[in-house]
């Protein structure tokens, strides 16, 4: 099949425009193919074997899933990691809270002083205790998780989720890209988890499943059809359920001065914010996406 005949089966469900870069992408980081070898017409030129999967892979694209399912890949923060359908799709507001988090780091770590070459070295082969610790709640494909232990490598780095299978990918991505991250199976709305841990962790945290299912009807059928419910749809009578829960675990898991971390629904930003200062959370930021919708939190324990 050309570029052409490809995109064109994609326009009933997306404008030309993003047909086209959809079928770039799959191109590119499934057949090896760049923008130059498109144009000169070299996606007709694949084997028989590679055409049949690419003619598998554009029936898919024309169902509506996404490609990153088809092509089993996600960009994020400059690196490519494995999704599936028991995963979100990592969001580019995501990558603008891991960016967030990394500034804070780096902000603190400057008001500290520079550290020795001797002590850095130490730091991150894990002999120090006082090393940075962080927790991701809610890991999903890891990728917070991952873009973290990758940034700080002197940090330890654990990451959280209900799903077993999403487990599975995060642990999957981890080992592709050489980080050591602790994995785990653990429910946030398990109430023992409370009493486990005190002032353990630097950093906490979490996109939690956040929109309301009265959001459903403005949603891309492609995200309704394809990406699981778990990680998407809070409680439609408790919709701040899982930012409350959380918070309740990182006033007493935090150590003092350290930060929580969230991503939002501007829907319910204010009450979540409201919630942490009851909590005793303070300095309570929220920050825009590049869409300009209240989008990310950030909090401190004092």
């Amino acid at each position: 099949m050309t570029y052409e005949e490809l995109w064109r089966r994609l326009v009933p469900l997306y404008d030309v425009g993003e047909a086209k870069a959809i079928v770039r992408w799959l191109l590119d980081v499934r057949f090896g193919l760049t923008l130059a070898d498109i144009l000169c017409g070299r996606a007709a030129e694949l084997s028989a074997s590679e055409q049949r999967e690419l003619k598998q892979m554009t029936d898919r694209l024309a169902e509506g899933e996404p490609v990153q399912y088809v092509a089993g890949l996600a960009d994020f923060c400059g690196r490519q990691l494995h999704v599936g359908p028991g995963v979100l799709i990592p969001r580019p507001e995501t990558a603008e809270l891991c960016r967030w988090i990394l500034e804070e780091r780096g902000r603190r770590s400057e008001e500290g002083g520079t550290r020795s070459e001797e002590r850095g070295r130490r730091e991150e082969e894990g002999e120090y205790s006082d090393a940075v610790s962080i927790l991701d709640i809610g890991t999903g494909s890891g990728c917070i998780a991952i873009t973290l232990a990758v940034e700080l490598p002197g940090a330890r780095v654990s990451g959280w989720d209900i799903s077993e299978a999403a487990l599975a990918i995060a642990r999957q991505n981890a080992e592709h890209l050489g980080v050591s991250v602790s994995f785990e199976q653990r429910d946030i709305l398990d109430a023992s988890l409370f009493a486990l841990h005190s002032s353990l962790y630097d950093t906490i945290v979490s996109n939690p499943p956040y929109i309301e299912p009265a959001e459903r009807q403005g949603m891309e059928k492609n995200v309704l059809d394809y990406e699981p419910d778990i990680a998407l749809f809070a409680p439609e009578d408790h919709p701040t359920i899982f930012y409350e829960r959380i918070a309740d675990y990182a006033i007493n898991a935090l150590r003092p001065g350290g930060h929580l971390f969230f991503e939002l629904n501007p829907l319910t930003a204010d009450s979540v914010a409201d919630y942490l200062r009851q909590e005793g959370f303070r300095q309570i930021q929220i920050r825009q996406d590049s869409q300009g919708k209240d989008r990310l939190l950030k909090a401190t324990k004092i």
